[in-house]
Order: C-alpha cells, then sequence, then structure tokens
C-alpha cells in the first residue's frame, strides 16, 4: 500500500497558508477534478476524493493542528484508535502509556487513590458511524452495536466469586505501589503482589476467572444532531468499556463520516450544486428547475448572455448550522453544454448563426483578439 500524500501537497499551498487561500485552493481544484467534468475518467475521482479528504482536515483548526503535529497517523488509528477506517471493528481503544511514565517517575503527588482510580477505569471506545448527506441535513436516530466488556453479571465486577471479597493487599497496603529508595532517590513502582489493583482476590469468580469483565455485544442509540459535519465527535459518558474490578467505565467516542453526495458538494454551512444549461439557454435567458437537500425545489432565472460558472445564490438553502436556527446558502453554477453528434440541418443553422452574428455578440472574445492583435504588433505590455 503506497504512503498518503501530504495534505498540503494534495490541495497545493503551503503549510503556513490562510483560510482563505486553503479555501480558494480546494474550490479550484476540485472544480477541475469534479467527476461531471471528467466522466469515465477514474483517475480524476481519486484526485477528487484525496482533495476532499484533505480540505476536511486542513479547513478544521483543531483538526489541523492535530494534523501539523501527528501526520496521517492522527486520523488513521496512529493516536491509539485501533481499526479506524482500515477494515476490522469500526471502534478502538484510546488507552495510552503515557500515565504509567508520568507515575513511574513523580510517585505519588496525585495521590494513591487518583491513580488507583485512573488505573482501573475502563478504556475510551471508537466507533466510525458513516451517514449521508441528507442525514446530516434532518438529523437522525442511529442504533449501534457494540462488542465491548461489560461488568460480570454474576460478581458484579468485583472479580470475586459471590460470598467472597477481594482482600486488602498486604504488599502495598491498598495504594497498588511500592517504594525503594536508592541512595538520593526514592523510585514508586507498580505493587506486583496486586498489580497495581491494591486488591487480592482469594476465590476468583468462575465466571470472569476474577477479571471483574465479561464480553458481551450492546445496543445502543445515538442521536445525530442536524448540521454535523465530517470528523464531528459524538462523546457518550460511561458507555466505553468496563473498568477492572468495579472500576468506572471509559468513554464511547462516536466519529461521524457524511458520505460523498451524487448534486450537492458541502463547504461548511454552504452547498453547491453544478447544473448543466444549454447554450441556447444561455445566450437567450430562461428559468431551471433546481433541486434543494430539504426535497423541495427551486426555480432559478438566468439572464440573457449568462456565462459558464456564474453562480446563483440561494439564501437559507444551505445546511443547518449544529444547534442554531440558522442556515447557509445554496450556490448553484452554470455548466453552459456545448451540444455534440449534431445533425445536418442543425450545422447549417449554426454555420447561419455564425454568418449573422454581429459585433458585441461575443465581447470576451472580441476583446481577447483585441489585445491578441496588440501583443502581437508589440504594443502589449
Amino acid at each position: 500500500m503506497s504512503a498518503k500524500r501530504c495534505y498540503y501537497e494534495t490541495l497545493e499551498v503551503a503549510k503556513g497558508c490562510d483560510g482563505s487561500t486553503l479555501k480558494s485552493a480546494y474550490r479550484k481544484l476540485a472544480m477541475q477534478f469534479h467527476p461531471d467534468r471528467n466522466p469515465g475518467d477514474n483517475t480524476a475521482e481519486v484526485k477528487f476524493k484525496e482533495i476532499n479528504e484533505a480540505y476536511d482536515v486542513l479547513k478544521d483548526d483543531q483538526k489541523r493542528a492535530a494534523y501539523d503535529r501527528f501526520g496521517h497517523a492522527a486520523f488513521e488509528g496512529g493516536m491509539g484508535a485501533a481499526g479506524a477506517r482500515a477494515g476490522g471493528h469500526p471502534f478502538g481503544d484510546f488507552a495510552g502509556s503515557f500515565s504509567d511514565v508520568f507515575e513511574d517517575l513523580f510517585g505519588d503527588i496525585m495521590g494513591a487513590r487518583a491513580r488507583g482510580a485512573r488505573r482501573n477505569r475502563g478504556a475510551d471506545l471508537r466507533y466510525n458511524l458513516e451517514i449521508t448527506l441528507e442525514e446530516a441535513f434532518n438529523g437522525r436516530s442511529a442504533e449501534i452495536n457494540i462488542p465491548t466488556q461489560v461488568a460480570c453479571d454474576v460478581c458484579s465486577g468485583s472479580g470475586a466469586e459471590p460470598g467472597h471479597a477481594a482482600e486488602t493487599c498486604p504488599t502495598c497496603a491498598g495504594h497498588g505501589k511500592v517504594r525503594a529508595t536508592q541512595g538520593f532517590f526514592t523510585i514508586e513502582r507498580t505493587c506486583g503482589g496486586c498489580r497495581g489493583t491494591g486488591k487480592i482476590i482469594r476465590h476468583p469468580c468462575k465466571a470472569c476467572r476474577g477479571s471483574g469483565l465479561m464480553q458481551k455485544e450492546r445496543t445502543l442509540n445515538v442521536d445525530v444532531p442536524p448540521g454535523v459535519e465530517e470528523g464531528t465527535r459524538i462523546r457518550l459518558s460511561g458507555e466505553g468499556q468496563a473498568g477492572l474490578n468495579g472500576g468506572p467505565s471509559g468513554d464511547l467516542y462516536i466519529f461521524l463520516t457524511v458520505r460523498e453526495h451524487a448534486i450537492f458538494q458541502r463547504d461548511g454551512h454552504d452547498l453547491h450544486c453544478r447544473v448543466p444549461v444549454s447554450f441556447v439557454t444561455a445566450a437567450m435567458g430562461g428559468s431551471m428547475e433546481v433541486p434543494t437537500l430539504d426535497g423541495g425545489r427551486a426555480n432559478v432565472k438566468i439572464p440573457e448572455g449568462a456565462q459558464p460558472g456564474r453562480q446563483f445564490r440561494l439564501k437559507g438553502k444551505g445546511m443547518p448550522v449544529l444547534r442554531s436556527a440558522q442556515r447557509g446558502d445554496l450556490y448553484v453554477e452554470l455548466a453552459v453544454e456545448t451540444p455534440v453528434k449534431l445533425s445536418k440541418r442543425q450545422k447549417e443553422l449554426l454555420r447561419e448563426f455564425e454568418a449573422e452574428s454581429q459585433s458585441g455578440c461575443h465581447p470576451e472574445a472580441e476583446g481577447f483578439l483585441a489585445r491578441l492583435k496588440e501583443f502581437w504588433s508589440g504594443n502589449c505590455s
């Protein structure tokens, strides 16, 4: 598998560029490689997806800071989120090793009880949930299945056989740590007798073998609010993995991925829609009916002489702003289509039209030809 290309190189911008430069570069490349402009071109389609992925990360200040520091590993499981987007289960374990390092160096500065609570706390879990753009617009309630470790039903998570209780570890007196003095330094390490739990289980539970945990699949309902964006994180407190020996459960983090839409492209709270029109309509004016993401339709009046790329803004027809009554706008862009497979009569009519064309019919072409003549004559600087 080839290494991922740098997001800044993908968007052809410098690492320290501002948001305006970033957005301008994205719009330019997205228009260049859009599948509608490159039908049947798989290379352009792959490039378009890479451009959108890079922009989704770099337009967000927090994601950009994480990417600048950790690179692609910040979003692909390299930061402790096993299995995220890389196959396998769509969730991962966020448990890190930094706490153990600081505990070994600084002893009980934060207190033995606080360390014990952190040590016995269950791991945080990650779940990747893909939704459609319509679901991001309207919001939805999703039912997800999480295979995880929960407190044992038999011993209620204590790890001890019913009728028996865990005993305080005699080696560390329940602290989970032992100290050893070496010269001027006092070194504190995890107790080997209880493995840092502070408890000794003489009669382990037969159902969970003393761990206090059992593997089980849980079903949870998740409410996705309207207006969420790619990479939005939803935290469900206490819905992660159960803690050891009755410790508190971790949290569940749900990361949202918004599927690409066949008609609309999203830019923050705004939507963009590229609509093809005939050159006759563009030249003579008219109206066209365009869809809106809420399922409705809107009429757009096209003035005479409308040029390719002209945009029409439909206020309030974009995406909802998260936890707000506001909505973004919809921008409709004209794509003037040149006809193909003309009949003999159609070609004759076009030649007649060309012959009847007067000065001023093609102002852009006429202006270019005038500048070209000046350039060839040496008068154009």
